[in-house]
């Protein structure tokens, strides 16, 4: 499952910005190594600023650590289940999901902070980097969207508070604000 990617209604040919997303605690609220679909529950507000993203031309693009399913503690399906609702939740507005299972510590080149999963994106999707954000709420979110060229943004929500020294090119208290943030700073178009 090292390898897990899912994509959805894209077809553009030119490079384009993304916003790179992590998913607990950014996207939906943190619920340790959620595995239950009803346990998920979208960021308020986020639907709408995906939806102005995607108006604007911005791909929306989940880049998630999940080792959970690494641990054994819930299995691809679950995890699967849990990404069908949030989807649900922000109007299918993600237009890739890429999962890592690796376990911390370990040598993957997928797992945040490595860039990896933001490498395979940008090259699968065809994504600009530089005029790229990852949001995320730890500073290894923070980390590899350095890492990989892009302008990074710390949500205060999840984990966010604890990782405030992550040297996040901005803060913002949720991913909707974020996501705010990146738009009124766009410098593609």
């Amino acid at each position: 499952m090292e390898n897990f990617i899912t994509m959805t209604h894209l077809s553009s040919t030119s490079l384009r910005p993304a916003l790179f997303l992590d998913r607990d605690g950014t996207l939906m609220k943190e619920v340790d190594h959620c595995h239950r679909p009803e346990d998920v529950e979208a960021i308020e507000g986020a639907a709408l600023a995906l939806a102005q993203a995607h108006q604007q031309g911005w791909c929306n693009v989940i880049i998630t650590n999940q080792s959970g399913i690494g641990r054994g503690y819930f299995s691809e399906k679950q995890f699967q289940a849990v990404q069908e609702e949030l989807q649900r939740q922000l109007g299918q507005l993600i237009d890739a999901t890429y999962m890592s299972s690796a376990l911390p510590n370990t040598d993957s080149l997928r797992r945040k902070p490595a860039p990896g999963m933001i490498f395979e994106a940008a090259r699968d999707l065809g994504i600009d980097l530089p005029s790229s954000y990852m949001i995320g709420d730890r500073s290894s979110d923070i980390e590899a969207g350095r890492a990989a060229g892009c302008r990074t943004i710390l949500v205060l929500s999840g984990y966010g508070e604890a990782h405030r020294d992550a040297r996040a090119d901005y803060i913002a208290k949720d991913v909707t604000e974020a996501i705010g943030i990146a738009l009124s700073r766009d410098i593609s178009h």
